[in-house]
């Protein structure tokens, strides 16, 4: 069972072809997981099988979790801490010294009164009096413990004595797991009645062979025998057959080359740094890692920071890598969009790389989305084309660019059997004589009445005024250049991507042409989010997590996309955008945009508008305010006036009393003023949505931790 038939990307394999393509070539499977040096025991992958991963609140870590009390402990303050267990020390030896030197009388020594009143002396022969030693010793140290537990002797010990010397270390020593609960022995297979394929499992485990890769496949691969997609016979013949690689991706990698990120493929999580131990965060998040897996992205995030905030290198390129490692478990599709070296991950560690502008690219961009329907194709190149355009007299309206361009497309098809190039759909738009003669003929030959109409129609407006057909062609120029002269070819001699691959777990990296080209580069960016919402709505396989990553989504956002976005969730997708500021979001659509994603990330050096925005859709919470009041105290004796002189001229104050008042009040989670100048460098404020609709409040997290 090489696949499932489910998860064969198409012809997306990444081995480099010449233009035009043959057949690809697939490499043969790797014995061992590339890049990774065998373990002789495979004690590392078991130690991180049989890790806990105790349930917990969205976005922590919960590799090695440890779940802290749902109330903060009160802590006191270090000065009222040692003060107060120097006066419990001072006043329990004061107390026993008073009682040694009977300055208190000899009621303590009842018992030996009663035992023996002639012979409780000190130093009188007689057991009874070794006795009273030991006696004494008890008592005081009874009083003792007394002082030490009001004056929390103990917090001493454990704040500043040897246990806060030694560094924290796991002492909890459990008991090795008994087979029908270790995931090493795969006791789901055992229980099913596939021992041989668990023993197999298990054995390649132990040897050293396994990574977390091959676990997360082949446990994948076993959802899909418990789903009915393919039989327990065929699962258990191809675990005995190839073991650990077994179910390998279509690419027959096996691993990442050069991972930067920390992982946990069991839960899915990818670590992006620690929650700040802050008074801001929640008690059960602070010193948490923070963690992010399909079940967040599935509501889609959005990142705002200035350049040099650490939006690609700590949160995209992360994200990234998990979404490919997923893909490579079976798990997911994936397609990163990003400037040509912006540090999106190598190019091994993708099976597409689409290098828009780079003659040496193996594959080329499909710019109708492969579809064969001109009223879908049509919808989607006209958001791409004119959907950042606000205004409509500026033909913004999407749905008269969506007409005009269905009167194009329609009779082209129809006559030759293919969308039409870039230059074609120039001159088309631009209502040149000759191939619109060119068309009217053959559809009078192939007798399609229908679409001459359509044609008639389209010749009729472009003499009108409010015509859009000379917007759509100014932005098709933009593509009509030497630069991407051997892209976005339709008679077949390219090989061309197409998102119609997300129903497998494809991983894509798509290059845009950012220098030079900055306005083709954001219509091409419109247009692969254009593609990617329209195409996962269409997936027949929805259990396959799909996920969009647009590094820089500046002029991405319209209003088709925020409804685009808002529709994923339902289609198990989700996407992940970010931008240098909100400014590149026109102001009707900012609002949406952070009420459409349910992941919503402020990086460090927001500016305060920005921050505002925040502020407003994270909304305010009710906390408790003190309210201190110092009020000057007046003496009206002359005794009292004399001991106000005199604390004067020691503390250098008047005397005064302090009055306390607490109050509810509602503030803000988090204040445009603290965004844009209370987050610290390298750190980011992060609120969470899964699709379960679990919340996790703004978060403070340092990145690089």
């Amino acid at each position: 069972m090489d696949s499932d038939g489910t998860r064969d990307t198409r012809g997306t394999h990444a081995n480099p072809v010449p233009r035009p393509a043959g057949p690809p070539v697939v490499p043969p499977r790797p014995a061992r997981a590339p890049g990774v040096p065998p373990l002789p025991d495979g004690s590392g992958f078991l130690a991180w099988l049989r890790t806990p991963r105790p349930e917990a609140a969205p976005g922590v870590w919960r590799f090695g979790h440890r779940p802290r009390p749902e109330q903060e402990p009160e802590r006191i303050p270090t000065r009222q801490l040692l003060s107060g267990a120097v006066i419990g020390f001072l006043c329990g030896w004061l107390l026993c010294s008073l009682l040694y030197n009977g300055f208190l009388g000899g009621f303590w020594l009842w018992p030996w009164f009663v035992m023996a009143p002639d012979s409780w002396t000190l130093g009188q022969a007689g057991w009874l009096s070794s006795l009273s030693y030991v006696y004494e010793v008890l008592f005081f140290a009874g009083i003792f413990a007394i002082f030490g537990k009001i004056s929390r002797w103990g917090e001493v010990w454990r704040r500043f004595g040897p246990p806060a010397w030694r560094p924290k270390t796991d002492d909890s020593h459990e008991p090795p797991p008994t087979p029908e609960q270790d995931p090493v022995e795969w006791p789901q297979l055992r229980a099913a009645g596939a021992v041989d394929a668990a023993e197999r499992l298990a054995a390649d485990a132990r040897a050293g062979v396994m990574r977390d890769v091959d676990h997360a496949r082949i446990l994948r691969a076993w959802q899909g025998v418990r789903g009915g997609r393919f039989s327990l016979a065929t699962f258990t013949g191809t675990v005995l057959k190839d073991g650990a690689a077994a179910c390998v991706h279509p690419s027959g990698a096996r691993d990442l080359p050069g991972r930067i990120a920390r992982h946990d493929l069991l839960t899915g999580q990818v670590r992006l740094g620690t929650t700040a131990d802050d008074a801001r965060n929640p008690y059960a998040y602070r010193g948490t890692g923070l963690g992010l897996d399909p079940e967040l992205l599935g509501t889609s995030l959005v990142a705002v920071g200035p350049a040099g905030s650490g939006k690609t290198e700590t949160v995209v390129r992360p994200l990234a890598e998990s979404l490919c490692l997923h893909a490579l478990a079976g798990r997911a599709a994936v397609v990163v969009v990003g400037a040509a070296g912006a540090g999106l991950g190598p190019a091994d560690a993708y099976d597409v790389v689409v290098q828009i502008g780079n003659p040496e690219s193996v594959y080329d961009l499909d710019l109708y989305g492969g579809t064969t329907d001109p009223d879908e194709a049509a919808a989607v190149l006209a958001e791409a084309l004119v959907g950042d355009l606000a205004e409509p007299h500026q033909g913004g309206d999407t749905r008269r660019s969506t007409t005009v361009l269905a009167q194009l497309l329609g009779p082209f098809r129809a006559v030759h059997g293919r969308f039409p190039s870039v230059p074609e759909l120039r001159q088309l738009l631009d209502g040149a004589p000759a191939p619109l003669a060119a068309l009217r003929k053959g559809l009078q030959a192939s007798g399609q009445e229908s679409l001459l109409r359509e044609l008639d129609a389209r010749e009729r407006q472009m003499g009108h005024p409010g015509d859009v057909g000379g917007i759509l062609a100014d932005r098709v120029a933009l593509l009509d250049r030497p630069a991407f002269a051997a892209f976005f070819d339709t008679s077949g001699q390219s090989r061309p991507f197409s998102l119609k691959a997300l129903d497998h777990p494809v991983r894509v990296r798509i290059d845009l042409p950012q220098r030079g080209h900055a306005d083709a580069s954001r219509m091409l960016a419109r247009l692969v989010l254009a593609q990617f919402t329209a195409s996962v709505a269409v997936r027949e396989d929805r259990s396959l997590f799909a996920c969009l990553v647009l590094d820089d989504a500046t002029g991405v956002v319209t209003p088709e996309a925020v409804r685009g976005i808002q529709r994923l969730r339902s289609g198990n997708a989700g996407v992940v955008l970010t931008l240098r500021t909100l400014d590149d979001v026109p102001r009707p659509l900012r609002g949406p945009l952070l009420g459409a994603t349910g992941c919503r990330m402020a990086l460090s050096g927001l500016t305060p508008w920005d921050g505002q925005d925040f502020a407003e859709v994270w909304g305010k919470e009710w906390i408790e305010a003190r309210d201190v009041t110092d009020r000057q105290i007046i003496a009206e004796t002359p005794a009292g006036k004399v001991l106000h002189a005199v604390r004067q001229v020691i503390t250098g104050k008047a005397p005064t009393a302090r009055a306390v008042t607490v109050r509810q009040v509602e503030r803000e989670r988090w204040s445009a003023s603290e965004l844009a100048h209370g987050v610290p460098p390298g750190h980011a404020v992060l609120s969470l949505t899964s699709v379960k609709g679990e919340h996790a409040p703004p978060l403070l997290v340092d990145l690089r931790g």
